[in-house]
């Protein structure tokens, strides 16, 4: 198993340079990785300021809690409402509905809840540090029914950090420095068990360094693992607009890295992106919502590996159009699929922006974009 990983790896390296080293492309490329690389690393003295806040206000609670555990302090009523509140606030699905006071560390509940959260609510409120007595005055229902404070709603959860989708930054610091312990002892080890681990080190290191649960990571998540949204103002009348978004032929005529989309026998569009390291990813997608002239939206067939939705909504605006487009997709790998395309100057995000503005320049002041993928001749 170690040496099939060490195969990879330098098939991975070989890779990386032949991409980076390329005599046309390759000081672009490398121009692009390193201006991101010192973004980031910009960035790090205010990372590191919010880390460390997190981590003292954690120590200051963790200490706090164990001093409550060995004296006999009371807690002032005001403070303990607040502790049970925000206590119900992670076991109910409707915390509003229940009114809480306190009168000498005695606690007494009032209000709807469903039956099925109550158990849950006392025993999390008899918990809570400071508690002397709990009076119960709830009102459990089977169902939401017509009670106004049971209405919608959805429980957080009273999960530690490490269980939640999203992480503290004291987290994931923690969880990183583990990952990376382990990737590296699973690279200077030559067993299978070590291996493993060290797989499972680079996996927690993604995890803490994207903030994202595993399922969107490795993109099992259908169509959202990665989200952009987007609005901007175009001086031209919205139903020219709607016809030139409608035909998904026009996009490669302002967007960069979309090689192509054509209209299959079956009224689904094919498209043609350009993907990183000189790869091409193709996908069938179809009209899903169609409101002339103010909003259309589309989706990819089922079956296909890079899932991609979008919708735009068109409103005149003064003596043009605002135009909000928004769209997510889940490429090949999720997240990390999207990370790799980041590092090889692939960015949906960044490139959202230039593709659009590239548009607006060409409509506004009819400077073609020689830079699109199939460039744009006549204005609309």
């Amino acid at each position: 198993m170690s040496r099939s990983l060490s195969i990879l790896a330098a098939a991975a390296a070989g890779a990386a340079a032949t991409y980076l080293l390329d005599a046309e492309e390759g000081r672009r490329r490398r121009a692009i990785l390193r201006d991101k690389v010192r973004s980031r690393l910009s960035h790090l003295d205010a990372t590191a300021a919010v880390v460390g806040v997190d981590l003292r206000n954690r120590t200051q609670g963790v200490i706090a809690g164990l001093r409550g555990e060995f004296t006999d302090e009371d807690v002032p009523d005001g403070v303990l409402a607040e502790r049970v509140r925000s206590k119900l606030g992670r076991l109910l699905a409707h915390p509003g509905s229940v009114d809480v006071s306190v009168m000498e560390g005695r606690v007494t509940l009032r209000g709807p809840v469903l039956k099925r959260e109550l158990k849950r609510a006392l025993h999390g409120v008899a918990a809570v540090r400071g508690v002397k007595g709990l009076e119960n005055l709830l009102e459990p229902h089977e169902q939401a029914g017509d009670v106004p404070g049971l209405q919608g709603g959805t429980r957080r959860g009273d999960l530690p950090d490490i269980l939640q989708g999203n992480w503290s930054p004291a987290t994931r610091l923690v969880m990183g420095a583990g990952g990376a312990a382990a990737l590296a002892y699973g690279l200077a080890r030559r067993s299978p068990a070590a291996v493993l681990l060290g797989l499972g080190g680079a996996a927690l290191l993604a995890r803490a360094g994207t903030n994202m649960d595993m399922k969107r990571l490795v993109g099992w998540r259908g169509h959202r693992s990665v989200e952009l949204q987007r609005t901007i103002h175009i001086d031209a009348p919205v139903e020219a607009l709607y016809r030139f978004w409608s035909d998904f032929a026009n996009f490669p005529k302002f967007m960069r890295n979309v090689r192509s989309v054509h209209r299959n026998a079956d009224d689904t569009w094919h498209w043609e992106v350009a993907g990183p390291f000189a790869t091409t990813v193709g996908w069938d997608a179809r009209i899903t919502r169609a409101e002339p002239p103010n909003l259309i939206s589309w989706a990819t067939v089922p079956g296909w590996s890079v899932q991609h939705s979008g919708i735009v909504r068109l409103e005149p605006e003064g003596a043009g159009t605002r135009i909000d487009i928004r769209m997510s997709y889940n490429p090949v790998a999720g997240a990390l699929g999207h990370f790799v395309a980041w590092l090889a100057g692939r960015d949906p995000q960044s490139q959202m922006d230039e593709d659009l503005m590239r548009l607006k320049t060409f409509l506004e002041g009819g400077k073609p974009a020689r830079d699109a993928a199939q460039p744009l001749r006549t204005a609309l």
